[in-house]
């Protein structure tokens, strides 16, 4: 029995409205798969059996993207993810101020730092730029979060696992297949941001934060994420394969041995799996919600809708990955459900499943911003930027994850 196309659809729109109206967003995603299930004509013990498969589908993500909370512990709490940032700003100078604040931003997340928490990270240093210089607010803060996105369709994040989980491909491969998009991304942010500076809201004395002191040296401050990235590469290089389960947390021991922080690593890992651990509880929401659309009519209905409109089948990993953005307003959240929903059916019309994938992972990007998503408000209270500001910048960051999908469309929906 297959869950209809409606149902799905009422349901996912029920989730939806549930968040918006700052629900529990774990448990307005299960009511809306339940209720989706119910509505689309599966009985009830059916209904709740797919919510289980579902949820069952991502744990073997939600395992990886819980040891990854080892080296975001150690890169957040000793400082290290801040002493980088302020590195590329401070190499780079005050006349490309917008291009340290994306590129810091960017290789943060790159490296394995969640895009809310690199933003956090970087806003201090943005906040006093953005006073000195006289920058609004809404240019530093655009520059973060387009660095942000560039950075996260690049990066061994969770969004990343769940991809590469579900397409069956390496994760390291994924990651470097989207760095092309990921350049031109950082360059959109550039132009969006400074067309921003003298629009909005400056930045008062008031606003400026303490940046934080005691940082470790950057030269062992970068050991962790080098370490991790040279395990997840040996694959592709040498056929010798380190799960990510093993590199993350691999590399955030050995970055932590190299600062010299080795007695505050519990408290490291301790932090950093309390970060993943909401991130971990919302994947098993939002897999239950997969179940029902991976067992429902819903992908048969848009692919129906792809010939009738005679647009070519590579089309439909994108806008798989835009749609779940718009549904969901979170990267790894639209990444999980689009690749689970649509990976075998887009492998099955003879895409690659890495072109599939990075075209998926760059469509998560387009509106994994919008309000009833947590990083909306997270990005807006980092740097104390009224709603009415923040709604601003949403046309904005929607163009930089366009540029994002349509470069990574081009390249591997096009030309190979």
């Amino acid at each position: 029995m297959q869950v209809s196309a409606f149902g799905a659809m009422i349901g996912l729109a029920l989730s939806i409205i549930l968040i918006i109206k700052k629900n529990n967003p774990v448990y307005s995603l299960i009511l809306g798969a339940f209720t989706g299930g119910i509505v689309g004509g599966a009985s009830l013990p059916h209904t709740v059996s797919l919510m289980v498969e579902g949820a069952m589908g991502i744990t073997p993500a939600i395992l990886r993207i819980l040891t990854a909370g080892v080296l975001a512990g150690v890169l957040i709490e000793s400082g290290a993810a801040s002493q980088i940032a302020e590195t590329i700003i401070a190499k780079l100078g005050a006349k490309r101020a917008l291009l340290a604040l994306t590129l810091a931003t960017m290789i943060l997340t790159a490296v394995g730092v969640f895009i809310s928490v690199a933003v956090i990270t970087v806003s201090p240093i943005a906040i006093t730029i953005a006073k000195r210089l006289n920058l609004s607010r809404l240019s530093v803060l655009l520059a973060m979060i387009g660095g942000g996105k560039s950075g996260n369709i690049i990066s061994p994040n969770s969004n990343t696992i769940a991809a590469s989980q579900n397409f069956g491909i390496e994760l390291s491969s994924l990651m470097a297949a989207n760095i092309i998009p990921a350049i031109f991304g950082v360059i959109a942010t550039c132009i969006l941001a400074k067309a921003l500076i003298k629009n909005g809201e400056l930045v008062y004395e008031t606003d400026e934060k303490e940046l934080e002191k005691n940082l470790p040296l950057f030269s062992t401050a970068i050991v962790g994420p080098v370490v991790t990235i040279i395990l997840l590469a040996l694959g592709p290089v040498t056929g010798i394969y380190v799960d990510p389960l093993v590199a993350l947390p691999l590399g955030g021991a050995i970055g932590c041995l190299a600062m010299g922080k080795q007695s505050h690593f519990k408290d490291y890992i301790q932090y950093g799996l309390s970060k993943m651990t909401d991130v971990a509880i919302l994947l098993l929401g939002t897999g239950t919600v997969s179940g029902i659309i991976k067992n429902s009519t819903i992908k048969d209905l848009t692919i129906d809708i792809l010939n009738k409109t005679d647009l070519p089948e590579f089309i439909l990993a994108p806008i798989s990955g835009v749609f779940m953005s718009a549904a969901t307003a979170s990267t790894t959240a639209a990444t999980t459900v689009a690749s689970a929903t649509f990976a075998t059916i887009i492998i099955g019309s003879g895409i690659k499943a890495l072109y599939g994938a990075a075209m998926v992972h760059a469509g998560a990007t387009v509106f994994d911003h919008l309000p009833h998503g947590s990083f909306f408000h997270t990005t807006a209270s980092c740097t104390n930027t009224s709603l009415k500001e923040r709604f601003k910048l949403i046309p904005y960051e929607s163009a930089i994850g366009f540029t994002l999908t349509l470069i990574s469309t081009i390249i591997y929906g096009l030309i190979l």
